[in-house]
């Protein structure tokens, strides 16, 4: 028996998250759709061969043939469409960054207690080969003692009108779209949560164009750093020990290259960076979840710490982050 995912939004995001990779899944199948315009939702469903419109958010959350609701909605919208599976029974996959604070992502994941349903947060990328073996080889002591570590994603968002990204009130900004991500890969590999020293953010039409941020794990600095107007396209985290260093270029989509090396004793050597594509790798994990009882990678309290240190880094810039 397949899990049955309707879709909230008609979202570029939702063909590689769910839509291409459930054709290649046995363990799911699409079902339904629904976006804010019907004919948009319409038009949607038959490009994607999606069997199903329902004609709103509400129908969707309820529809009686769904089994897994994949929220793609903008932030504002991941609170209160996200609860509202939960409590019509439904599993959520909801798109990062989980919600537009800490307090909305607490009423998240009590809904998913009280519901006894499953809340996955979209992290696609923890998923990889590649990111489980650098957790791995962080914490397996063979780089000594943490001294520092490093973790950035930049990538040219240009603006334009209407873009959700450039949309304060839609949860926009660098740090909300591209930030959570080292923050996460950073609070992974540690397996701690930071302290905010400091941090600093470019502001542009409303939203941070470009974050900074020093962070403490317990004595060892690290720096997150994010810019949807980058020089050039950056992804990287970079882990230095008493004993060697870790380095990854692309740690959020290895399939589309990547380069990851370990230097211990002055030699260096080139750890694997196969496997399956991060969308396909988290499909399977949530097959995993929902029909085997696999714990969660990504669980609801890594969610919220997350967004408490999002929270935190926007408070320490000063940018006034106050939403319901």
């Amino acid at each position: 028996m397949s899990i049955r995912i309707g879709i909230l939004g008609a979202a570029k995001i939702a063909p590689p998250v769910v839509i291409n990779t459930a054709r290649d899944n046995p363990d799911f199948e699409v079902v339904a759709v629904a976006a804010r315009d019907p004919e948009r939702a319409k038009a949607y469903a038959a490009e994607h061969k999606i069997p199903q419109v329902a004609k709103d958010y509400d129908a969707l959350v309820r529809h009686a043939e769904v089994d897994l609701v994949y929220n793609a909605l903008p932030p504002a919208g991941h609170a209160r469409w996200t609860i509202a599976a939960l409590e019509a029974g439904k599993h959520v996959l909801c798109e990062k960054p989980f919600a537009m604070n800490a307090a909305q992502v607490r009423r998240m994941n009590e809904a998913a207690a009280k519901a006894e349903g499953k809340l996955v947060e979209a992290f696609h990328y923890r998923h990889h080969a590649v990111m489980k073996r650098a957790v791995e080889i962080a914490r397996s002591g063979e780089l000594g003692r943490v001294q520092r570590i490093d973790a950035d994603f930049s990538v040219p968002i240009p603006y334009r009108e209407g873009e959700l990204r450039w949309t304060r009130e839609q949860g926009g900004g660098a740090l909300m779209d591209l930030g959570c991500y080292p923050c996460h890969a950073l609070r992974s590999v540690m397996g701690a949560e930071p302290k905010v020293q400091k941090a600093s953010c470019t502001m542009e039409h409303g939203v941070d164009v470009t974050t900074r941020a020093e962070l403490d794990f317990s004595g060892i600095p690290a720096t997150l750093t994010c810019s949807m107007k980058p020089e050039r396209f950056g992804a990287n985290l970079t882990l230095v020990g008493e004993k060697g260093t870790m380095e990854i270029a692309n740690y959020l989509a290895p399939q589309m290259g990547c380069r990851f090396s370990v230097t211990v004793g002055g030699a260096t050597r080139a750890e694997p960076t196969a496997g399956d594509a991060t969308y396909v790798a988290q499909l399977k994990e949530l097959g995993d979840v929902l029909l085997r009882g696999k714990s969660q990678l990504v669980s609801n309290a890594d969610s919220l710490g997350n967004m408490a240190m999002i929270d935190a880094i926007y408070a320490a810039a000063g940018v006034d982050r106050s939403f319901d």
